[in-house]
């Protein structure tokens, strides 16, 4: 069912790029639109782990320098039926973790100073178990892809702004409408954001779940996210909104007033009561 509602999200996302550029420009809008975004998630899918490290300010580390974290990773991976990923350190005080990467071979896990200061070894084995998780059901490219046409459509949305402000199209002009450009100038960012959070939603339910099969256990996984969750309210974490998505909990919540609906996570009552329904 999870993949399900993920699929008929992805289609509306595509559906919503593909409007987009119809209304600005007709048929050539719409090919203009696909093409700005598949160039986009090309340009992500190979690049997106290096940058998303960049963000968080993480440094990549090796056995010598952590040698109980790396081993952690290098054990549960295995379990996990996953090449060894790459191991990284974020300078943050508030506990969180992501993983990111284009695919299996070539993905990264990452945790910040604060998450290893504030869990025990069994909240650790469940955060890992749940990045581990992400990385198996191939959430990243995901996530990637999703952040990326969302980005697509709000750059369209600026440019068809420009256009206007400036003259740069009649009325009369062949191909589009601007009346409906209009109205997606203004609706269309939001529906492409309001389809991102949901799918992030989404897979964090479905990493909360296979991570506690790696784990062993769900109770580990489940303390962890009542503590980040607790953390992440109390403790500041200046990181950009565009990568926050990928962290285990919403490192943003300090400032967090809006209703679930606009969240990247599902909130952590319901992730830990599906966790102990396991038990």
């Amino acid at each position: 069912m999870n993949n399900v509602k993920v699929f008929v999200l992805m289609a509306g996302l595509t559906a919503l790029i593909g409007a987009f550029g119809a209304a600005l420009g007709g048929t050539g809008g719409l090919v203009l639109a696909l093409v700005l975004a598949g160039g986009m998630n090309l340009f992500m899918y190979w690049n997106s782990a290096s940058m998303v490290l960049r963000s968080y300010g993480a440094r990549v580390i090796d056995r010598a320098q952590a040698p109980e974290l790396y081993e952690m990773v290098d054990r549960l991976r295995q379990r996990a039926g996953l090449p060894m990923p790459v191991v990284a350190v974020a300078p943050h005080q508030q506990p969180n973790a992501f993983a990111t990467g284009r695919n299996p071979e070539h993905a990264v896990v990452c945790v910040t100073e604060g998450l290893m200061r504030i869990v025990d070894r069994q909240e650790l084995e469940g955060v890992i178990s749940h990045e581990l998780a992400h990385i198996k059901n191939r959430d990243m490219l995901l996530q990637t892809i999703t952040a990326t046409m969302a980005g697509a459509i709000s750059s369209l949305a600026n440019i068809a702004q420009l256009a206007m402000l400036f003259g740069g199209r009649s009325s009369d002009d062949e191909g589009g409408n601007p009346f409906a450009a209009l109205a997606m100038i203004i609706v269309a960012p939001i529906a492409a954001m309001l389809i991102q959070f949901a799918i992030s939603r989404q897979r964090e339910f479905k990493a909360d779940a296979v991570g506690a099969e790696i784990a062993g256990r769900p109770d580990g996984l489940a303390g962890a996210l009542q503590k980040l969750d607790a953390y992440a309210k109390r403790i500041p974490m200046d990181v950009s909104p565009a990568v926050a998505p990928l962290a285990m909990v919403n490192p943003l919540a300090g400032a967090r007033g809006l209703a679930n609906l606009f969240s990247t996570h599902p909130s952590t009552e319901e992730r830990v009561a599906r966790l102990m329904n396991k038990m």
